[in-house]
């Protein structure tokens, strides 16, 4: 049973069929030179394209590509693959190698992956990733790297990717599980069509107007309840005492307007204390000598010799004359 892919845009159907495009050549080559059987590399490749178009729509495309290679690697047929597989003469070393190691090469000489992405996506440290890297690399007789062996195998891997025939990558592009009444069997990777023609509504309209039950059960029942808490709240106020119900100093229905007695008269008005200096202000308000004690300061500035006040009262010149103007000198006698 497989779960079906919800519709996507056109947009977004172009994008992930572009993307699946370019990245099958590399995963069928990896995935069949990692288990050695091509038929089980399809299945598993067709899987796991499957479950990546339902969860593309959720990632974002920067991380597509880590994403379709995790699927791809973490495969249970990928990850550890079943013995028996085959292998071309030309490519006798990888069955040599145990299955982490094989992977690791083949995503870094197939999958075109650098060592950072590669270490991401086996989900090792790149000390680890470079370590498996090491013992996959072929050896000479001395049991050294053998950097021409590693050029003549990362060749040969190339060259299987140039060789895919095309009706391989037709079979992945086949619906999974087409249905047995369709007439069209679209691929997985296009959007799903829907029939878009509202069908209960075209019957409506076919065997007349149809009366909206539920509509009026619900408008019913509505004013019923309504109906019935008017009631409850009319006899809950009926039976409740007035007196009883209205708090103290608030406005009742009998006597809507709150009085209160006033006193009489107003209170009388005490007089005002007399003033605790009053005998001693009264005193000094009759001593015939108050005059000249108020102007004692002036009297006091004169006595201590202070200068008199320029008269202003006669008119000031208003251009005096010059410093110079009142005195002799020898010249001006002769």
């Amino acid at each position: 049973m497989t779960a079906a892919t919800a519709p996507v845009s056109s947009t977004a159907a172009g994008a992930l069929s572009a993307f699946l495009r370019g990245v099958e050549r590399r995963a069928l080559v990896v995935a069949e030179l990692q288990c050695g059987d091509p038929t089980v590399a399809e299945q598993a490749l067709v899987a796991v394209m499957r479950a990546f178009a339902g969860i593309a729509s959720d990632v974002p495309m920067a991380q597509w590509p880590d994403r379709f290679w995790i699927l791809l690697a973490h495969r249970n047929p990928i990850r550890v693959p079943a013995a028996g597989g085959q292998w071309p003469p030309e490519l006798r070393h990888l069955p040599a190698l145990a299955p982490p190691a094989r992977l690791a090469l083949l995503l870094r000489v197939g999958g075109g992956l650098d060592e950072a992405a590669a270490a991401q996506i086996l989900d090792l440290p790149v000390a680890d990733y470079q370590q498996a890297l090491a013992e996959a690399c072929p050896r000479d007789a001395q049991g050294h790297p053998d950097a021409a062996g590693w050029r003549a195998l990362a060749e040969q891997v190339q060259q299987r990717l140039r060789d895919v025939p095309a009706t391989r990558l037709q079979r992945l592009q086949q619906p999974v599980a087409a249905p047995a009444a369709a007439s069209d069997a679209a691929s997985w990777r296009t959007p799903v069509k829907t029939d878009t023609a509202p069908a209960p509504r075209a019957r409506a309209r076919r065997h007349g107007r149809r009366v909206p039950w539920r509509g009026l059960v619900i408008v019913v029942g509505t004013v019923a309840a309504l109906l019935g808490g008017a009631t409850w709240w009319k006899h809950s106020r009926a039976t409740v005492d007035p007196a009883a119900s209205v708090p103290e100093g608030a406005v009742a229905v009998d006597n809507p307007v709150s009085t209160e007695s006033l006193p009489d008269a107003d209170p009388p008005t005490a007089a005002p204390a007399a003033a605790a200096h009053a005998a001693s202000d009264a005193a000094m308000l009759a001593d015939p000598d108050l005059a000249v004690a108020r102007d004692a300061d002036l009297y006091a500035w004169f006595a201590a010799g202070g200068p008199v006040p320029v008269d202003e009262s006669q008119p000031q010149p208003s251009r005096p004359e010059p410093a110079t103007a009142g005195l002799e000198t020898a010249g001006a006698d002769e």
